[in-house]
């Protein structure tokens, strides 16, 4: 059975991790079918992505029983293996949702905080836990959780350990909606698809906009802003939009 399951619906591509049994904690093998995973979503047909959990969680981070056996290289582990899975999130030119329907812990916590939007299930929850085993957050969990909660914010939840709910991710803004359990999927397929049928280009450009925003100076990123703006104006999709606009009807965007 694949760790890592990818379906496609029109412009949409699914990808679902894949061991449901241990709430689907990372291996080795998990990793690197999830890259090949993101590598299929390269594709121009897809145009968004939903990342999601099999069975009753999301994905509780490390499977604890190959840990053990790598522990001594946990450093080199994390080079090999982690590193790639969240940079394949982040470089990817498309969005990504984080369709949460479980729990959210260690490393499965970091991933969906490295997705571009986060829905969750009434159930969810969203657990640090490094901590708790004497650990420090990894795979990106210090910045991007930092990005969306602040700094004192982000360090009293990674730094203690605290559970959240699904209400309080949502009220600390970790999460952009709830929705009960058994509508998640349809309706984390429906913002995907809201997203697809955006000019896909632009979408995009803006993601890497504000992942350059986090460190640069105003400047930079004015200028930024500019080089970007122009080869938006290259598009088909900028084409399009603007007869759209002139002509009083509703754009019809294809992603190129």
């Amino acid at each position: 059975m694949a760790e890592i399951e990818t379906t496609r619906d029109g412009a949409v591509l699914t990808i679902t991790l894949n061991r449901p049994d241990v709430l689907n904690a990372f291996t080795a093998e998990m990793h690197r079918q999830f890259v090949g995973a993101f590598k299929e979503a390269r594709d121009p047909e897809v145009r968004a992505v939903v990342l999601t959990g099999a069975g009753r969680g999301f994905c509780v981070g490390q499977d604890l029983n190959e840990f053990k056996e790598a522990a001594r290289d946990i450093a080199g582990r994390l080079r090999r293996h982690y590193h790639p899975t969240v940079l394949a999130v982040r470089q990817l030119e498309k969005p990504v949702i984080a369709a949460v329907n479980g729990p959210a812990a260690g490393a499965g916590l970091s991933l969906a905080c490295a997705c571009d939007l986060r829905i969750a299930a009434d159930d969810a929850t969203f657990v640090p836990a490094f901590i708790n085993i004497g650990l420090v957050p990894d795979m990106g969990g210090t910045y991007h959780v930092r990005r969306l909660l602040g700094t004192a914010r982000a360090f009293e939840f990674m730094a203690t350990g605290r559970r959240l709910t699904a209400t309080e991710a949502h009220a600390w803004g970790l999460v952009s909606e709830v929705v009960d359990a058994d509508r998640l999927q349809a309706r984390a397929a429906e913002r995907a698809a809201e997203l697809a049928a955006l000019p896909t280009r632009g979408v995009a450009l803006t993601k890497r906009l504000f992942d350059h925003a986090e460190h640069a100076t105003l400047e930079e990123q004015l200028e930024l802003e500019a080089q970007l703006q122009a080869a938006a104006t290259q598009t088909e999709d900028f084409r399009e939009g603007v007869a759209a606009f002139l002509e009083k009807r509703e754009p019809r965007f294809e992603g190129r």
